[in-house]
């Protein structure tokens, strides 16, 4: 299964925390995990096997998106900083949106994000 890692520059240690705390459960054999490239960059920095795509602003996004649509990606955890106003917002809205069109499980902060992974881990 490929989890989506993204994480405005608010949020990224708290990725890094939240990505360490659920350690066994993402280093399982059928987990992949691809990232927008800065958080993917500190997901490796922390361990972490991690296929990154372009920087959110520069359209890891857009990346993101386009593998959720084409099917790839089954579950987007993107922590948002709802405290900062964001330049590419209309690329988050529509990442957001091709989630929804395509019933894919989008956690937006760390309590939603830890039930999915619980439930993950119930599968």
């Amino acid at each position: 299964m490929e989890i989506a890692i993204i994480a405005h520059d608010g949020k990224k240690a708290d990725m890094v925390q939240f990505l360490n705390k659920n350690k066994t459960i993402l280093s399982k054999e059928k987990i992949k995990i691809i990232a927008t490239g800065t958080t993917g960059g500190r997901a490796e920095a922390a361990g972490f096997k991690v296929k990154k795509m372009l920087s959110g602003p520069l359209g890891g996004d857009a990346q993101i998106a386009a593998r959720v649509a084409e099917g790839k990606t089954k579950m987007v955890i993107f922590f948002k900083d709802p405290n900062s106003s964001h330049a590419h917002e209309a690329d988050i809205n529509m990442l957001i949106r091709i989630c929804d069109v395509h019933n894919i499980p989008l956690a937006t902060n760390e309590a939603t994000a830890q039930l999915l992974l619980l439930g993950l881990d119930e599968v």
